[in-house]
């Protein structure tokens, strides 16, 4: 199987250390994937936005960079949710046969990093270890859109040393949501501080989520108020092993 991860905007110009935990994860699991250097935006925040014309040649760019690929991994339920489901509409708009056609190939092969876990390579037991007290946030896209399910959970219940417990309230948006925290600040902040709450109150040390978009969003409020809970993202915890 010829793999290539999809690391986001996001992980590459912020949290690279996702990026390298999903190699890291793939490589133990057998899995040798490709790095596509040619990749960059998904498109998703001009399209959330209602630029789709200038989502084009984005979308024309990611289809390219990932043409020939059997699976494309990526560590965002959100960037997943952006190609399965909006790359399509972007390409039929332009009008660009073409395009579409090369969507069409491409976007089922995208995979969030936990289906692809589950559901292509078939294990929950990745052969991690992680010692601490975790609580999950199950972030919009990759509950809604893509429905990634338990399939997060599954495999953190397989982690050694972890201490798994339930968040309350948990399928509730963290108030992120790209521009719309820019948009409506204080709309954002008050759900955010619903979510942090919420976490305060699993006593959890870190909180884990599939989306590093959210998590800065948690994480900052966390931060502001010095609760000393971490945020990581899901990728690495699931990398971590005891010799490591």
């Amino acid at each position: 199987m010829k793999v290539a991860v999809q690391v986001t905007c996001i992980n590459d110009a912020m949290f690279p250390d996702t990026g390298k935990a999903v190699f890291t994860l793939l490589r133990r699991l057998g899995v040798q994937a490709d790095f596509p250097v040619a990749q960059t935006c998904c498109a998703q925040p001009m399209v959330n936005t209602g630029y789709l014309d200038e989502a084009v040649p984005v979308v024309r760019n990611f289809v390219d960079a990932f043409a020939g690929y059997d699976a494309i991994v990526t560590p965002s339920g959100s960037c997943a949710g952006s190609v399965r489901h909006q790359h399509s509409i972007v390409a039929r708009r332009s009008g660009d046969d073409r395009l579409a056609a090369a969507v069409a190939e491409t976007s089922p092969k995208v995979y969030e990093l936990t289906e692809f876990l589950v559901d292509v390579l078939g294990v929950t037991d990745v052969g991690a270890y992680f010692p601490h007290r975790v609580t999950y946030h199950p972030t919009c896209h990759s509950l809604r859109m893509l429905g990634v399910g338990d399939r997060p959970l599954r495999l953190l219940r397989e982690v050694r040393g972890l201490d798994l417990v339930e968040l309350p309230a948990a399928d509730e948006c963290c108030g992120f949501g790209g521009t719309f925290a820019v948009k409506n600040a204080e709309t954002s902040t008050a759900m955010g501080a619903d979510k942090a709450r919420h976490v305060l109150d699993t006593g959890a040390e870190v909180l884990v989520a599939g989306d590093n978009s959210c998590l800065l969003h948690i994480g900052g409020l966390l931060s502001r108020q010095r609760t000393g809970v971490r945020v990581m993202h899901l990728a690495e915890v699931l990398a971590g092993t005891e010799e490591a």
